[in-house]
């Protein structure tokens, strides 16, 4: 009883001095304690291309539950920094949007020419693709599959629609496409008109290959030296609407009221509508209609190889001759054959290359578009628009026999 009693008071003893130094030490656990978790390792981006992230650890991080949580917007707290977004991050968002700005806002300009498939016009297309290049900007090349002021106009509807920076146009028809002009004006879209103009009113500036006196004086001159100073004489055009044909023609007729022409007799006008098949047919009948004719004027590339072909298919080179305007590549087998011993003609080339140039010009701010503005046009030099809204490219070139080879356009 007294070893009981003596163990009874040890043990309230032991209790009350554990108690005194902080209570009873706690039981160990059966199992080890998992270890910690470990923060996450932060990716090192790979290197950007269009301030897009590659590497697969990015990738992966970005499909994980607190990236999303992010993006959702669940800003995290921020510990020793000042924000959620690294520098680097930050850049890399830029870069992205500005990439994207760039694509959007790209500035897109349109060549329209009369039709497609006309090596004059591709030609020019050539050098308004060089003036894109240089200017940093694009151009589309799109027109009617025929010379046609309907189908025309209907194309530069929809390319208002589709709100292109600039347009620069060839025209079917100087006064049908007046109002389609002013539309894409008033749309905020500059219109330049190229080769063929259309009406004041419907465009800012025109962009004149030449004096079109002088065109038509030199297409005389070159007739009548060909035809020996006397003889009859016929024009094969392109479209009976066509704006700078159309002008041209009253040109020459003007020009063969001067004394030195007296002996020249304008026989005929036809048209082939800038169609390779209908201007070989109109050739074909002028020669059969006056066979005494002397020479086939045609003030268009198209029309001036068709009646050379036609002549030359006939036999009747050395006694019906071909003159006008056309293209050094395109004329070349019929200079040398004696079909067309001489033609004339600017670099088409030039003509789209500065058609760009002014467009580009107007849309940037640099120029109104007005008289009395002066811009440069890259490697042509300056220009200035004159009262009536022109700027000219300047003179045609006669091409022959001697120089025909030294051209490639």
């Amino acid at each position: 009883m007294v070893a009981k009693s003596m163990r009874l008071l040890l043990l309230l003893s032991t209790l009350a001095l554990l108690s005194a130094c902080g209570g009873a030490p706690a039981a160990q656990p059966t199992t080890p304690p998992a270890p910690p978790t470990a923060p996450a390792a932060k990716a090192t981006p790979a290197p950007t291309s269009g301030g897009v992230t590659s590497g697969s650890a990015t990738a992966e991080s970005a499909r994980e539950g607190p990236a999303v949580e992010q993006l959702e917007g669940t800003e995290p707290p921020v510990v020793g920094g000042t924000g959620g977004v690294t520098t680097t991050e930050a850049m890399t968002t830029t870069e992205a949007m500005t990439t994207t700005e760039a694509i959007t806002g790209s500035v897109t300009y349109v060549l329209v020419p009369k039709n497609l498939g006309n090596p004059y016009f591709d030609t020019a297309n050539i050098g308004a693709q060089e003036a894109a290049k240089e200017l940093g900007v694009t151009v589309l090349y799109q027109g009617p599959a025929t010379a046609d002021a309907t189908k025309q106009i209907e194309l530069l509807n929809s390319l208002i629609a589709q709100k292109v920076a600039g347009l620069a146009i060839s025209a079917d028809d100087a006064d049908a496409l007046v109002p389609v002009g002013k539309a894409a004006i008033d749309a905020g879209i500059p219109v330049v008109t190229w080769d063929s103009a259309i009406a004041p009113g419907g465009r800012q500036v025109h962009i004149n290959q030449a004096v079109s006196a002088d065109i038509a004086a030199v297409q005389i001159k070159m007739a009548s030296e060909l035809a020996g100073g006397a003889g009859k004489i016929a024009i094969l055009s392109a479209t009976s609407t066509a704006p700078n044909q159309n002008e041209w023609i009253a040109l020459m007729k003007e020009e063969l009221k001067k004394p030195e022409y007296a002996k020249l007799e304008l026989v005929d006008t036809v048209y082939g509508d800038d169609e390779d098949t209908k201007s070989y047919t109109e050739a074909q009948s002028l020669i059969k209609k006056y066979p005494d004719l002397k020479v086939i004027i045609a003030p268009t590339t198209v029309g001036i190889a068709a009646a050379a072909r036609a002549v030359q298919d006939a036999k009747l080179v050395g006694k019906v001759f071909v003159t006008g305007l056309g293209t050094p590549n395109q004329m070349r087998e019929y200079v040398k054959s004696g079909a067309a011993p001489q033609f004339a003609l600017w670099n088409p080339g030039d003509l789209g290359y500065l058609a760009i140039q002014t467009l580009h010009a107007i849309q940037m701010g640099t120029i109104k578009g007005l008289p009395g503005d002066k811009f440069t046009a890259g490697r042509l030099g300056s220009y200035t628009i004159d009262k009536d809204g022109v700027v000219l490219l300047g003179p045609p070139t006669i091409f022959y026999q001697v120089n025909i080879d030294t051209f490639n356009f």
